[in-house]
């Protein structure tokens, strides 16, 4: 198949993150020059988005290529989880059912900041998401900058969390976090990250926690670590460095899954929304 020619345009979208990638077809392979800009356009804007795409499995999988090697998606410990075929690299998220059963995972509603596989030793580099049916209204996707959250922790709180990891956990809540004290940890995907990262892409320093999936702050009693997660917390959604995507049919969003979080907006139940979803493996988190 011949490569496809492109005039790859980049455009800011937000000045913290997120820009929009012009003049690229991604239903045809690209030339490696090409590759190469849609990795540098991730490396400095976080978050990346291809409009009027129209994307089958296979050209979505090549497209992620384009940044890494593709995951395979993973069984939950308990053996209880989100719906769908765990036979591919592919998970859609989606609130439709046939048949009595999800056809996918994660289906209703709002879902809370959070990092993707925080609770992986070696969490995902990239996430890519394809939009294939929308409600109406609502389930806008918002991205959080968490180098600029870095920059903006008091000295002081950071100076005392500097060195120190979080227990980063996930029990497919969307809307809650998880009561230590009431579960077997043993039976859900976790695992203690550093609370401040260096993204090993840009050697810049991030914040890497999220109000769903982090628990507990090693070393600190249960009252000085609420104390401290929730400081963070406010601090990676200060709507300043929080850009919030408008879905369209057909987009194609990609996000430095180390240096953002994101969280999904309401919408209406009785609606179908269809996401076709990929990551990039990635790497240890390091300090």
């Amino acid at each position: 198949m011949a490569m496809a020619e492109t005039l790859l345009k980049v455009e800011k979208r937000h000045p913290y993150v997120g820009a929009e990638i012009m003049g690229v077809d991604l239903s045809k392979p690209v030339d490696a020059d090409t590759g190469a800009a849609i990795r540098k356009a991730l490396d400095d804007n976080i978050v990346i988005f291809f409009r009027g795409q129209n994307l089958d499995e296979p050209q979505q999988l090549r497209a992620a290529e384009i940044l890494g090697k593709v995951a395979i998606r993973r069984r939950p410990v308990s053996g209880d989880g989100p719906g769908g075929d765990f036979d591919t690299p592919f998970m859609m998220v989606t609130n439709i059912v046939e048949n009595g059963k999800p056809i996918g995972a994660f289906g209703d509603g709002e879902m809370w900041f959070h990092h993707d596989t925080s609770y992986y030793p070696e969490p995902h580099r990239a996430t890519l998401l394809y939009a294939m049916k929308l409600t109406t209204w609502g389930g806008e996707t918002c991205f959080s900058n968490m180098y600029e959250a870095y920059n903006r922790i008091p000295r002081k709180l950071r100076d005392r969390l500097e060195g120190r990891r979080v227990l980063q956990i996930h029990d497919y809540k969307r809307r809650e976090r998880l009561n230590l004290e009431a579960i077997d940890i043993s039976k859900v995907r976790h695992n203690w990250q550093p609370i401040f990262i260096t993204h090993p892409a840009t050697g810049n320093k991030a914040l890497y926690i999220s109000r769903l999936m982090s628990a507990k702050i090693e070393g600190l009693s249960h009252e000085e670590s609420e104390d401290a997660l929730n400081q963070l917390f406010d601090i990676s959604e200060t709507p300043e460095i929080v850009y919030e995507h408008p879905w369209q049919m057909g987009d194609l969003i990609v996000w430095d899954n180390w240096c953002s979080i994101h969280m999904r907006k309401d919408f209406p139940r009785e609606e179908g929304r269809l996401m076709r979803r990929l990551t990039i493996e990635g790497q240890a988190m390091q300090f």
